[in-house]
């Protein structure tokens, strides 16, 4: 994923602790300091300092416009220009900072220059509030004129103002906005509680698996049981963990209910119908998108029944439960090494062209990445596009498996992403949004795994393959498109003025489980807690984009793989469109229409197929 997508409820105090826990084979591998190249960014922390500082001092340049908008379409123009300089500055400046400190998350010093970063941010927001509400009073029709008439404003910044004045019914006065962004930290609140309450309050119980290992079952401690060999192990694991938050289920009632409540009073304060339409209107997404998906999934669901008895077979199950949907249905013994996963990547990806090919291999070869983890590195893998005027970066923590190797290709089809964004658009028109950020990097994975499947020399090696795929649809298409079913049903009810409460999320959660996993799938009633362990539930309407990449994604790379040069370049247009309009009109254009069914019907039947190409295997 993109840096800028990954909102995760961590503390502090548990990125440390999760941080410090690298696999031993990792810490007898790592090497000792970060691989990527920074000084691309500042040569050194003191120029990194000096700008900073040059850049809190040049925000109340920005001020010197203010009510001067409206003056001519040249004073426009070199306000608006005067904002992506600084932006350019302060963006540079953040992730300087944020890699840093994230090479080392036990390093307080650049724990504490973040925060002067985020300040620099917070401080330019503030600077600069009153930039849309004064675009907004100058109203469509001389906006238009403006555009017109300058052509930095039209090849620039066209794109921005029209959005702005779309928004104008829901932007407030400059005295609301500064209001609304006051407001913003208090807002905060139930996301941070429920983070810490995951992360230090809780008392998580100890469990004694078969091996005799006693775990400790927090998050850290399931996920990684979750999968173990033994049934009784993984039935145990459940039990326990979805039990533990059942005894805070009425505080995580109450931090959730506070995250939902406060959905409605910004969407309330913006004069949107709903939250949903407030969530997805800042870059125009059709309603219909989230219904029809949810709509879709459902009607899809018999195909996820058949995995479900599919994975039973293969498991060699007499029965299936919630707590068997987790271990892999095929081993697959095989290490690859860096250079491995870079050259698998390179022959996956060369369908996309010489263009693209001669990017990656570029790419690949500087240092942009810290590919390995390594004590008190943050955990996870993403990529930072924030100096788009720079390059991108990857933090990676890499195993030695297929997933290591899928990893690579995902993050580095993200990179691709910007690389392309910024050869073909202005900067103020690289910045895409998370509705087609993951269809980039979920199409790599998508050519990755043709790839191997073509390749694969034994039957257990093509289940291995099959496998990940099934998996990779229950686990982004259906069990994404099942939090959003719940983030819009207990929305739905808020706002009809229905009461909410821990246990009444258990009992909507519980039912959608037991719909979502079939009749033949076994449940605890314990399990119903599980929605108190998604800190995405916290962004709201954010999840269900993970859904609709996943089957834009699969669109594209099957067309690509079917097709020739006209579904390639279809496919690289959205790519190079960047963020220059809104993202179901640049899918649009490439012949996807997120609101219809078709994607998502496209999805479900490849599912069957594959479905179809694991059980003719196992026989």
């Amino acid at each position: 994923m993109t840096e800028l997508t990954r909102r995760e409820a961590l503390t502090a105090a548990a990125l440390v602790t999760l941080a410090a826990a690298a696999p031993a084979w990792a810490q007898e591998t790592a090497k000792a300091a970060a691989e990527w190249d920074l000084t691309d960014l500042f040569k050194s922390d003191a120029d990194w300092d000096a700008a900073r500082k040059g850049a809190l001092a040049r925000l109340p340049e920005i001020g010197k416009f203010k009510g001067r908008l409206g003056e001519s379409a040249d004073v426009l123009a070199q306000a608006l220009e005067l904002q992506t300089e600084l932006i350019k500055i302060t963006s540079r400046v953040y992730v300087y900072v944020s890699l840093k400190a994230d090479e080392d998350v036990r390093v307080a010093v650049w724990q504490e220059r973040r925060a002067q970063a985020y300040d620099l941010f917070s401080q330019f927001g503030a600077a600069s509030a009153w930039v849309s509400p004064e675009l907004i009073t100058l109203g469509a029709e001389k906006i238009k004129a403006f555009i017109g008439a300058n052509s930095v404003l039209k090849t620039r910044f066209d794109f921005f103002l029209a959005n702005t004045i779309r928004q104008a019914e829901h932007t407030l006065s400059a005295e609301g906005e500064q209001i609304l962004a006051l407001s913003a930290s208090a807002l905060q609140t139930p996301d941070e509680v429920s983070g810490q309450l995951r992360s230090s309050d809780i008392p998580w119980p100890t469990v004694k698996l078969s091996t005799g290992t006693e775990v400790r079952l927090d998050s850290q401690g399931y996920s990684a049981n979750r999968d173990a060999p033994n049934r009784e192990d993984r039935k145990l694991v459940f039990d326990t963990f979805w039990t533990a938050h059942g005894k805070f289920q009425n505080s995580f009632g109450a931090t959730y209910n506070g995250q939902v409540q406060g959905d409605i009073f910004n969407a309330k304060a913006r004069k949107y119908k709903t939250s949903l339409e407030a969530a997805i209107s800042g870059n125009n997404i059709p309603e219909a998108v989230y219904r029809t998906l949810v709509e879709e999934a459902n009607k899809g669901l018999p195909q996820l029944h058949r995995y479900f008895e599919l994975r039973r077979k293969m498991l060699k199950l007499p029965d299936i439960g919630y707590w068997d949907i987790y271990p892999p249905l095929v081993a697959l013994d095989r290490k690859f090494t860096l250079d491995q996963m870079r050259t698998l990547t390179l022959e996956a990806c060369k369908p996309l062209g010489k263009d693209y090919m001669d990017r990656i291999s570029a790419a690949t070869a500087a240092k942009w990445m810290d590919p390995w983890p390594r004590p008190g590195k943050r955990p996870g893998a993403y990529m930072q596009p924030g100096a788009a005027d720079v390059h991108p970066y990857l933090l990676l923590n890499l195993t030695e498996k297929y997933d290591g190797l899928s990893t690579y290709a995902h993050e580095w089809g993200h990179a691709l992403h910007t690389l392309l964004a910024v050869a073909n658009q202005p900067y103020e028109k690289t910045d895409y949004p998370i509705f087609l950020a993951e269809i980039a990097s979920t199409l790599n994975e998508d050519l990755l795994s043709a790839y191997m499947l073509k390749n694969a020399k034994t039957k257990e090696e093509k289940l291995f393959y099959l496998g990940q795929q099934m998996e990779n649809i229950r686990a982004t298409f259906f069990r994404q498109t099942m939090f959003a079913e719940f983030e819009l049903k207990a929305h739905d009810l808020a706002e009809a003025g229905e009461g909410l409460s821990g246990a009444k999320f258990t009992e909507i959660y519980f039912d959608l489980l037991k719909r979502y996993h079939g009749p033949n799938v076994k449940m605890e009633t314990a399990y119903g807690n599980e929605w108190a362990y998604i800190p995405h539930f916290y962004n709201a309407f954010y999840v269900y984009q993970y859904a609709t990449c996943l089957s834009a994604a699969g669109y594209f790379s099957r067309a690509i793989l079917k097709g020739g040069a006209k579904e390639r370049d279809n496919y690289l247009s959205v790519l190079k469109a960047g963020g220059s309009d809104y993202p179901t009109e640049i899918l649009k254009r490439a012949g996807l229409d997120m609101a219809s069914p078709a994607p998502y019907q496209a999805l479900i039947a490849n599912f069957k197929d594959v479905l179809d190409q694991a059980e003719a295997l196992i026989g």
